[in-house]
């Protein structure tokens, strides 16, 4: 007998001693694992015993229990294994019973030492790529998975799991990195067109000129370039959800035609006079006030209420800090997982460091801190020196030591100066909405600033400070302008 390593685990489930005896002796040469049953029975007892069974040869006749029950029972099962029914009075009718029944061929006895390894090789490859399969499904699944356990997430599921059943359109608005896609694809998966297409179209990342062509196709010559007919993305979608990312990004002609598949179901090709009826839910994202851009005259009024019929508020991260913990963790497992590497933890100071952090790219820039930390980090706990001088100048400004504290005045002073510091990084450095937020006036808040000395950090709108309050690449440099930037 060959020494090998046991290819598969196969059951031989027959109750004649002569068959089972030259199945084992064929499987176990080949180096299969091979176990043996005498009726369906004994079969679902070794099926609850033994893990991983891959093929089972199973005889159709059987006292009690027939193999085509048996059959019917085995396929109920999740990751059921594949099945090759085996009989010495098959007919027609029962291969085409045994074939309904899910199994995945019909050998007649006499059995053939070559056919039967031949249709065992093919069952064990279909078994395989079933497998890979549905391994794929559920990393694609985990990689748009929501993490949180904040009572903003939990409220956000609420929403979800209310709009998901409907057929209303859902405006999802919040700011970039903060989730939107995955609340879009929650909703799709909760629904009941789940198992229909979703389409994603990022409306700002398509060049003006072409975006009508991916949404409603064209026909063939209806453009320069046009050398084929091409379906939208609307009737791509048709049956299933059509996201719209970034839609305040839209230029009001394609807003209008948006409109019209929303009140009427319609589309219409470029370069054709042919209506198209499709049958789609829209869900639309934005991190822009749309309000602001209706009053501006960049928004179509009509199409804001079209879309808003169910909102729905994605947080950002800064509202839910205590999930932050978690999703370093889930990233670590995922990351890891998916670049062949052994996850890192992350060290109680580290995570406080960066529980303090404004993260003004939310969970996407959280999620690629962690991955570069992952790569980067040479031990397997990564530490708060590990940190990005960023994460730890932003985590440094809390109030010293109490002990170190003199004077009452010096606390009140320190607590003033870390509470506008929060405040600051709470409204990305907006002087304006940080003012408004706490209830003081701009001019009172750039003279706090200015007596703390709290200079306005590289990347924050520096049209809102006053001059002396900008500080780039190290240094200060005057504003100018001069302007609030209101």
């Amino acid at each position: 007998m060959k020494n090998k390593k046991p290819a598969a685990r196969v059951l031989v489930v027959d109750d004649e001693e002569g068959i089972r005896n030259s199945l084992r002796m064929i499987l176990s040469y080949e180096g299969y694992e091979v176990f043996e049953a005498i009726s369906a029975e004994q079969a679902l007892n070794l099926l609850e015993e033994i893990a991983g069974i891959d093929v089972i040869l199973l005889d159709v006749k059987l006292p009690g229990l027939s193999g085509l029950d048996l059959l019917a029972e085995i396929k109920k099962r999740p990751l059921a294994p594949e099945v090759i029914m085996i009989s010495g009075h098959g007919t027609i009718q029962t291969a085409v019973e045994s074939t309904k029944l899910g199994a995945f061929d019909f050998l007649e006895k006499p059995l053939e030492r070559d056919r039967v390894l031949l249709c065992l090789r093919n069952a064990l490859n279909q078994n395989r790529l079933r497998r890979e399969c549905l391994d794929l499904r559920r990393r694609a699944e985990r990689k748009y998975e929501l993490i949180g356990n904040h009572p903003v997430m939990k409220k956000l599921w609420e929403d979800i799991l209310r709009a998901a059943p409907t057929n209303a359109t859902v405006l999802i608005q919040g700011e970039s990195g903060t989730g939107k896609e995955l609340i879009a694809r929650a909703i799709h998966e909760n629904s009941l067109r789940a198992k229909e297409k979703f389409v994603q179209v990022n409306c700002a990342a398509i060049p003006e000129e072409l975006i009508e062509s991916e949404l409603f196709g064209h026909e063939k010559g209806a453009f320069t370039g046009a050398t084929e007919k091409k379906l939208g993305k609307f009737e791509l979608a048709d049956g299933g959800t059509i996201f719209l990312d970034e839609i305040g990004d839209m230029s009001l002609k394609t807003q209008s035609k948006v409109l019209r598949v929303l009140e009427q179901g319609e589309v219409q090709r470029v370069g054709s006079n042919k209506i198209i009826k499709v049958d789609v839910r829209v869900i639309a994202a934005t991190n822009k006030n749309l309000l602001a851009e209706i009053k501006a005259g960049r928004f179509r009024e009509d199409l804001y209420f079209r879309l808003n019929v169910i909102p729905i508020y994605s947080p950002p991260l800064r509202e839910h800090r205590e999930d932050i913990p978690l999703l370093i963790d889930y990233f670590s497992r995922v990351l890891a997982e998916e670049n062949n590497f052994r996850p890192k933890r992350f060290s109680p100071e580290a995570i406080e460091a960066l529980m303090k952090y404004s993260w003004k790219g939310n969970v996407r820039e959280l999620k690629n801190l962690v991955e570069r930390l992952l790569i980067m980090v040479e031990g397997e706990i990564v530490e708060k020196h590990h940190l990005p001088d960023y994460i730890l100048e932003k985590s440094s400004l809390t109030i010293p030591d109490i002990k170190k504290i003199k004077t009452l005045q010096d606390f009140l002073e320190e607590a003033e100066k870390s509470f506008i510091l929060a405040k600051l990084e709470e409204n990305s450095w907006n002087i304006a909405k940080t003012a408004r937020s706490i209830g003081t006036a701009r001019s009172n808040l750039y003279k706090k600033m200015a007596q703390y000395g709290i200079k306005i950090v590289v990347g924050a709108d520096e049209a809102v400070a006053p001059p002396g309050l900008i500080r780039t690449g190290g240094e200060e440099s005057p504003n100018s302008t001069g302007q609030d930037g209101r």
